[in-house]
């Protein structure tokens, strides 16, 4: 399903989170809207997205996060194996953007690796994670719900692995209540119509303070 030529755009133009109409869907995809809507519905029965309605208008998302999850990590592996790893993803997307959720980029796998520093991130086993006492505590403090995130009934913290740094970044419901934080907080900032995330001069300050990170 996630292979077909029109289904594939579709489904990354949906990784930044924001939902789409199908009209627009088709425009990514370059068919028409009623080949849209077929793919649509079969991309839907097979449990990658959900629709929702508001009023006369209809809303495509990505079914849940394991979906982005799944798309992230094949976009690691589409294009075969490398002698040798050589990033060329657009620089802004690279340094940051979003990833359904939570955040991705280079500067979300140089904040996966420093929560590991501070000994505010351990490992549960290879890909899931438990926040210490002092990570709990720190993370709290800058207005992560720890508790929210506790008895969500998604996994609470876990490696995804980044397509353009080809290294883990956090997901999971601290990775997504993160990004929430850098969002509210205006540490970071949406591109219109784009994943691309922009980190702001406040952003910079708090990272480097919060987290020793030199961005």
């Amino acid at each position: 399903a996630i292979a077909e030529h029109a289904r594939t755009p579709m489904l990354y133009c949906l990784l930044d989170g924001r939902a789409r109409t199908s009209t627009e869907l088709a425009i990514v995809a370059e068919v028409s809207p009623s080949t849209a809507s077929a793919h649509l519905a079969t991309l839907q029965r097979r449990g990658l997205l959900k629709l929702q309605a508001q009023g006369r208008h209809r809303y495509w998302n990505l079914a849940d996060a394991r979906v982005a999850a799944a798309l992230e990590a094949l976009s690691v592996v589409a294009g075969g194996e490398r002698a040798a790893f050589v990033p060329n993803t657009p620089a802004r997307l690279r340094e940051a953007r979003t990833c359904y959720d939570h955040m991705a980029g280079a500067l979300a796998v140089a904040l996966h690796d420093r929560l590991f520093a501070l000994r505010w991130l351990k490992r549960t086993n290879e890909t899931d994670y438990v926040l210490t006492a002092n990570g709990a505590r720190a993370l709290g403090e800058i207005g992560l719900d720890i508790q929210g995130a506790r008895v969500s009934r998604r996994r609470f913290a876990c490696a995804c692995l980044d397509w353009s740094e080809r290294r883990p970044h956090l997901a999971g419901a601290v990775g997504a209540g993160l990004l929430d934080v850098a969002l509210r907080r205006k540490w970071l900032l949406r591109e219109l119509d784009s994943r691309a995330l922009r980190l702001t001069p406040a952003g910079v300050r708090e990272l480097r303070g919060r987290f020793g990170i030199e961005a």
